[in-house]
């Protein structure tokens, strides 16, 4: 469905939703025995030097990513601890699991919805902000939400050309997708959805990534990072407020121009004109499911980023695009559970 409203009307326009790290030997005699001796002594001491270099451990326990931990934190809910190369460190990933899957047969799969945080955020901020488990259609899928960062903005960070750590695009779509695809059910059908700073991840996961995702949605997303009038320095404030080094997540705007419009939703609109995206924004002013007096922040922006990816997604020929632009409302939990539940039939009609 395309939008066929201008960007101000489109503001106002009704919702529409369709059906993750000595020893000397001397010489002796030359039988036989004693040349096995030396060898298996040889070989002894190999092993035993490997074994003492710290090093030389990590890099072969870092070979892939692996599952350390799992628990049961709640009903149809398993925390998985992966230890992380692309993160060099530890990293959590919920799961929120569907009928029957404790149950599960081998090879048996369910369908897969992967539910982004947003900044400031972590692993458990979907459950322990909304009601997500007690969603009747969720019943039937895997989700699947993982770490990624306080700020880590769903990328591999550039760190001055240099790579490495903290790589949260490879940790998420190699690694986690490889362990929940592996031994956990997870199938290769596949949605995304996130709020603010995990709308971002979540549209630019799939521009950045064409056929891993059939359907993407965001919530109040950062879905611009060059254009919009402060957009650049805000992500920047974002970083430096966790004394991080913003200028290692993608380097400087302008400088390495190049690497912020390779992650940037708007400038991959045409990415994602083949799959179904769901965009929903408030206007920042105080809206229904605020408490009295609340208004502003960060939301005025993100409408203003929101509005201008909208047009163009419809510039490209977007197919299905659905935007929810509300008018009054802030940056807010019970908005981003409203729509999810509002996106969710154009997401698992997507996993069909």
């Amino acid at each position: 469905m395309r939008a066929s409203t201008s960007r101000a009307d489109r503001g106002r326009r009704a919702l529409a939703v369709p059906g993750p790290l000595p020893a000397i030997v001397g010489r002796g005699s030359s039988s036989p025995r004693t040349g096995v001796l030396l060898v298996l002594a040889l070989l002894l001491l190999a092993g035993l030097l490997g074994a003492a270099n710290p090093a030389q451990a990590t890099a072969v326990q870092r070979e892939k990513a692996v599952v350390v931990d799992e628990e049961q934190v709640a009903p149809r809910q398993v925390d998985l601890t992966i230890s992380s190369p692309a993160l060099a460190t530890e990293a959590k990933v919920r799961l929120l699991t569907p009928d029957g899957w404790e149950d599960r047969r081998p090879g048996q799969e369910w369908p897969v919805l992967y539910l982004l945080h947003g900044c400031c955020g972590d692993y458990t901020s979907w459950t322990g902000a909304t009601d997500v488990e007690e969603f009747p259609e969720l019943r039937d899928v895997l989700v699947v939400m993982p770490e990624a960062g306080v700020t880590g903005w769903y990328s591999d960070w550039w760190n001055y050309g240099e790579g490495g750590a903290p790589a949260w695009e490879t940790f998420h779509l190699r690694e986690v997708r490889k362990i929940v695809e592996g031994g956990y059910g997870a199938g290769d059908h596949r949605v995304v959805a996130g709020l603010s700073m995990g709308g971002f991840g979540a549209l630019s996961y799939a521009a950045r990534n064409p056929g891993f995702f059939r359907a993407a949605a965001s919530y109040s997303g950062v879905v611009d990072n060059r254009h919009t009038p402060g957009a650049a320095g805000t992500i920047l404030g974002f970083v430096r407020r966790y004394n991080l080094d913003p200028l290692a997540l993608w380097g400087d705007s302008g400088t390495q121009a190049d690497i912020w419009a390779a992650h940037n939703p708007v400038d991959l609109a045409h990415r994602l004109r083949n799959i179904p995206v769901y965009l929903s924004c408030g206007n920042g002013e105080n809206g229904p499911l605020d408490p009295p007096d609340v208004s502003g922040g960060i939301e005025v922006l993100l409408e203003q980023e929101n509005l201008l990816l909208a047009d163009r997604l419809e510039e490209v020929g977007a197919l299905h695009v659905v935007t929810h632009f509300y008018g009054p409302g802030t940056h807010a939990w019970a908005y981003w559970e409203r729509e999810l539940r509002l996106s969710l039939p154009l997401l698992l009609e997507a996993l069909r």
